[in-house]
């Protein structure tokens, strides 16, 4: 018996430390490429879950594109960063699929209730989260906080 207990002990230790499956369990933001999307200082790209900020990058200006990246700006640039995986790892385009928090706030909901960001959903990624962003995302519209009072058109709402 005491050598399953100490065993299972172990087991534990070990898994404490590591790296989750995806990615690295956090970093620090180099670089924040738009509103739902930062670069890490170990060069990784990463794309927050669940959420759709208006464009701000690449010639394409979408209205509440630019106060998305800039209050994205505000919460992680230079700093350290947790990262959350969810049911895929990555996108398409290679970047890391997950929720960000910073001090005890995750960004990604913060994006949707102060109406920065639209939800989006890729199955399978965000599955078991999806119908919280979609709540955020109705409450954030029938206030009319951030894009859903300020743009005449969102390019994100389908």
């Amino acid at each position: 018996m005491l050598v399953v207990v100490f065993g299972l002990g172990l087991i534990v230790l070990c898994a404490c430390g590591a790296e989750p499956a995806c990615g690295p369990g956090a970093g620090v933001v180099s670089r924040v490429v738009d509103g739902d999307t930062v670069v890490l200082q170990s060069g990784e790209r990463v794309r927050y879950l669940l959420v759709d900020t208006p464009e701000s990058t690449g010639g394409k200006q979408e209205c509440f594109g630019s106060q998305a990246r800039d209050f994205n700006r505000s919460l992680v640039e230079g700093r350290l960063v947790r990262l959350t995986y969810g049911e895929a790892c990555t996108d398409r385009y290679g970047r890391l699929l997950a929720y960000v928090t910073v001090e005890g706030q995750e960004v990604n909901t913060l994006l949707a209730e102060r109406g920065y960001a639209c939800t989006l959903y890729v199955p399978p990624a965000g599955e078991s989260r999806r119908s919280e962003f979609q709540a955020l995302e109705s409450s954030a519209r029938r206030a009319g906080r951030g894009m859903w009072s300020a743009c005449s058109s969102v390019a994100c709402a389908r």
